[in-house]
């Protein structure tokens, strides 16, 4: 099934603490920009989940930002690893644990850590893109979001 252009579909994820999963229509009426990412890729935590933060203190009341630690890639990080490593970074977006190793991470047809799904103000995914390189993945995604946040 190809997801772009489709409306987002539910997720499955694990609250790492006492924090209630929002549902995915929770998000309707502001673009969300969903971060899959594993505490193990250098990219993630390097390049994307900074990337991610930005994007919250740049356009904070334009857009919605989601974490989704997945561990398709290896071994479990526990819940208090993946809450000290965010806080750490300062995080300042909702995360969560997607549930099993990569339930969500699968159905969303992610391509590895970090993954990106750019979902409209109407809940349609608009973009897909993998990696955190500055000059390509991270330039497009906010491009993308920077058109998608002026509509």
């Amino acid at each position: 099934m190809e997801i772009l252009n489709n409306e987002i579909q539910p997720w499955h994820l694990e609250s790492l603490g006492n924090e209630k999963v929002p549902h995915y229509t929770d998000f309707k009426g502001k673009p969300l920009l969903i971060l899959f990412f594993y505490l193990g890729c250098p990219g993630c935590t390097g390049r994307a989940i900074p990337f991610a933060n930005r994007m919250v203190y740049e356009h904070q009341d334009k857009i919605n930002v989601l974490g989704i630690h997945s561990n398709f890639e290896g071994p479990e990080y526990s819940n208090n690893d993946i809450i000290s490593t965010l806080n750490s970074l300062h995080v300042k977006f909702p995360f969560f644990r997607d549930s099993g190793l990569a339930a969500t991470f699968h159905d969303y047809q992610a391509a590895g850590t970090p993954h990106w799904i750019l979902v409209n103000k109407d809940g349609k995914v608009i973009r897909s893109i993998f990696g955190s390189d500055p000059n390509r993945a991270l330039l497009w995604l906010d491009y993308a979001i920077i058109e998608e946040i002026s509509n």
